[in-house]
């Protein structure tokens, strides 16, 4: 199947296709890789491509950001953007319905971070199949309750089947940076590599992947998927807590003490955004 790689190339949402059976799909929003309503409706497509694709067999995310795996929600988009983007084929809210059919895939996916999976980005990389991380430069981070906010996309139905429900408690409510090395530790990630050999080791698995029966991948994914997914329900309520959580006053305060000191800029907050939303003693 031919994919629009000029047109997503100009969206800087990057589709290359190293075999047939084998792409990677690269983030390269700078300074940032922040992600919003149009980036949600790009994956949505991308999504949808796949599930019609006979060739594809691995799909690997990645970015070309330094610092920047895929960050945080926009919060500076209109609120109507986002509450107004339409329920996608499954018929959960946009966001949800995305990742949810990327778990479901008969692809395999594979999230290769570098730098900040943060908020949407650790959603993104938890709906993957696998996930590997930079030892060094990889830092994962559910910070939306420290902002006062509900995390939407399906990170709390995620995490406990992943990591366990008191690890997955002190991710979400303690709303802190996990790096590299301890995620592995967690189950957070699969594994952390030196981020000189990471390139290479995910590269080296699609490609092994990529080679094997498609028939023979999609059913193990869809068995495998019984034991470990949530369903749409577990995963529902999420969005639109997310989205009520926006509009309550406290939220509001905490985005904007945050917006004052920095962030959706350059600078140390989105650096260290652990470390801020633990600074604001509201």
């Amino acid at each position: 199947m031919d994919y629009p790689e000029t047109t997503l190339a100009t969206r800087r949402l990057r589709l290359e296709r190293p075999l047939p059976s084998y792409m990677r799909l690269t983030f390269d929003f700078p300074p940032l890789n922040i992600c919003g309503p149009e980036t949600i409706r790009q994956l949505g497509e991308v999504i949808e491509k796949l599930e019609a694709d006979e060739n594809a067999k691995v799909i690997v995310f990645d970015s070309a950001v330094d610092g920047f795996f895929l960050t945080h929600y926009d919060l500076l988009a209109p609120p109507e953007a986002s509450s107004g983007l339409p329920r996608g084929a499954s018929g959960l809210p946009a966001l949800p319905d995305l990742l949810m059919r990327l778990s479901r895939l008969p692809v395999v996916s594979i999230a290769s971070t570098r730098g900040r999976a943060t908020g949407v980005g650790s959603e993104l990389a938890l709906a993957s199949d696998m996930r590997f991380a930079s030892r060094e430069k990889a830092i994962l981070s559910q910070w939306e309750v420290g902002a006062g906010l509900v995390p939407g996309g399906g990170p709390i139905a995620r995490l406990p089947r992943l990591i366990g429900r008191g690890r997955a408690l002190e991710v979400l409510l303690g709303a802190d940076d996990v790096r590299g090395e301890l995620a592995e530790l967690y189950g957070y990630v699969n594994r952390s590599l030196p981020d000189a050999e990471l390139d290479g080791f995910v590269d080296a698995l699609a490609r092994r992947i990529a080679s094997f029966d498609k028939d023979a991948i999609a059913e193990t994914k869809r068995l495998a998927d019984v034991a470990s997914l949530p369903t749409d329900a577990d995963v529902a309520p999420e969005w639109d807590a997310f989205i009520a959580s926006r509009g309550r006053p406290g939220s509001q305060n905490r985005i904007k003490v945050l917006m004052e000191r920095g962030l959706h800029k350059p600078g140390d907050v989105e650096n260290r955004l652990g470390h801020y939303v633990g600074q604001l003693n509201m």
